[in-house]
């Protein structure tokens, strides 16, 4: 398990120009004990994350792992989304900016798609003002899509899938955007529409 580092505390205070005494007072503890997690002579009791990490101005998952995130995306552009996925679960986050998340007490890493393959292609078909999207690919327990999400500039939408069952899913059409696809060996994949 990972625990915050003084060189991390030390760093993210000067970041936000505060002082040792002016943590120390935002969270009820002695200069000289934030002056002994920064030294390495010393950590914070779990108790306090909470108001550490509000005070520095970071998750608490953030503060323990050293893991920093910083929203990229500050106007929440949907394009520009990001996409975790649990493998133990298969539970789906998504963010407008840059995050981090974990689920099953696992840190999930960003889906990084990639453009479409030979066997990762994603069939696209107007069909009365809806994108009716289709893939060749296999869907067995052990080897399938997961989910197809269609974003645009301004909303998403998600459509999980199961083994067992047939890629055919229908989005209504809202302009140019992304299609993306996620297979549950190979990762995610993306077409522009």
């Amino acid at each position: 398990m990972s625990y915050v580092t003084g060189k991390l505390i030390k760093e993210l205070r000067e970041k936000r120009k505060i002082t040792q005494k002016e943590l120390a007072e935002s969270i009820n503890v002695s200069d000289k004990a934030v002056s002994k997690w920064e030294t390495g002579k010393g950590l914070p009791d779990i108790a306090i994350m909470e108001d550490l990490s509000k005070a520095l101005g970071v998750s608490i998952a953030e503060l323990l792992t050293g893991d920093l995130r910083e929203n990229e995306n500050t106007s929440a552009n949907m394009k520009k989304m990001h996409f975790y996925v649990c493998p133990v679960c298969g539970n789906i986050i998504t963010s407008v900016g840059r995050g981090s998340f974990s689920c099953c007490g696992i840190t999930l890493p960003e889906q990084e798609p990639e453009a479409c393959d030979e066997e990762h292609g994603i069939l696209l078909e107007t069909i009365d003002n809806e994108y009716h999207v289709s893939m060749e690919h296999p869907m067995h327990k052990s080897h399938y899509v997961s989910f197809i999400a269609y974003v645009t500039s301004d909303g998403a939408e998600i459509v999980k899938l199961y083994p067992e069952q047939d890629i055919s899913v229908r989005f209504r059409k809202k302009g140019h955007g992304l299609m993306y696809a996620y297979c549950n060996r190979h990762g995610m994949y993306r077409l522009h529409v």
